[in-house]
């Protein structure tokens, strides 16, 4: 999610001060630690997660009120100010991973519910901690910001039926069901968290640094409750989903960097649409997965919330040694 010295009308140049860069660095790096951490506890020690399958959805209400307090009006300008990139993002994310999800879930023979699973986390929104690795590879974060408040606002009204789509051939989908769960554990907290900041500006300000961790340590236990409940099944089925994740998201990140060029949206933009349309809110598709499909389902998005951000921060590191370089 969005940080202070991220958020603003930044077009790829250094206005991030050196303090602001290395939290941020510090908030990539160690999340996918904890996850990691989270995924070892969750694999050794199952029955001890074993009864929060029903706090999943609750867990992502948090992370998702905490995205709402970390926005401001600013955000929804900035929309305004450039619909039409931001339409591409939109395009683009809603497009290339959802197909990516299928065609990666038919190319690799994936059962059922690991093939669900994968398209599911396709057609999720753009993940929360997008905008902050487009500022660590010198991205235009003002577009990345925009494009991920406008797709998570929109996942009520477009991962259900995308999913119902594309994934109902391998499970029954209840697009109508997870309408509802969208909006009670997405769209209203991130409301309520967007309502309250404009409310307690001022109060919230003063917490607002420890949003993105508080954040970070609720997905990891969502990571935990989601591997404890497949725990029985990740031995044999681990390295194939690990497979699929990484052509998911790597391919993802290629795309949608190749979208951000041939639409002559320049290098910063483009950097941010690779990050855009690469990360995906995994934690709301763990909870959707586990919700209406099973545990095993929610595997991809599990392994998604530990790999993404390790090749974010890796791609956005190269990234910005290639532009101090130019």
């Amino acid at each position: 999610m969005p940080t202070p010295a991220d958020r603003g009308e930044d077009k790829g140049t250094d206005k991030g001060t050196d303090t602001g860069d290395r939290a941020a660095r510090r908030a990539v790096t160690v999340f996918p630690v904890l996850v990691l951490v989270a995924g070892a506890l969750g694999l050794a020690l199952p029955g001890a997660f074993a009864e929060w399958k029903t706090s999943v959805p609750y867990l992502l209400g948090i992370v998702m009120f905490c995205m709402g307090l970390t926005m401001t009006p600013l955000d929804f300008k900035g929309v305004a100010k450039r619909p039409w990139a931001v339409a591409l993002g939109l395009v683009a994310h809603y497009v290339i991973m959802p197909g990516l999800g299928w065609l990666i879930a038919h190319a690799l023979g994936l059962p059922p519910q690991l093939a669900a699973g994968v398209i599911l986390v396709g057609c999720a929104p753009s993940g929360t901690a997008s905008n902050v690795v487009t500022y660590l590879a010198r991205g235009d974060v003002a577009l990345s910001v925009s494009v991920a408040t406008v797709s998570t606002v929109l996942a009520p009204l477009v991962t259900p039926p995308l999913t119902l789509l594309l994934a109902g051939e391998y499970l029954p989908v209840d697009a109508g069901s997870m309408v509802t769960d969208i909006l009670k554990t997405v769209l209203l907290p991130v409301l309520a968290g967007l309502l309250l900041r404009l409310c307690a500006g001022r109060v919230i300000d003063r917490v607002l640094g420890a949003l993105p961790w508080l954040s970070a340590v609720t997905i990891s236990v969502i990571v935990a409750v989601v591997v404890a409940g497949s725990a029985s099944a990740i031995k044999s089925a681990a390295a194939l989903v690990l497979l699929a994740v990484v052509l998911h998201n790597g391919l993802g990140l290629a795309l949608g960097y190749a979208a951000g060029k041939v639409s002559g949206l320049g290098k910063p933009a483009s950097r941010a649409m690779a990050f855009e349309v690469g990360m995906q809110n995994s934690g709301l598709a763990a909870s959707l997965a586990t919700a209406h499909f099973s545990p095993l389902a929610a595997l991809p998005a599990a392994v998604f919330s530990v790999w993404h951000n390790v090749s974010g921060a890796l791609v956005a590191a190269w990234m910005a040694r290639r532009s101090r370089k130019a």
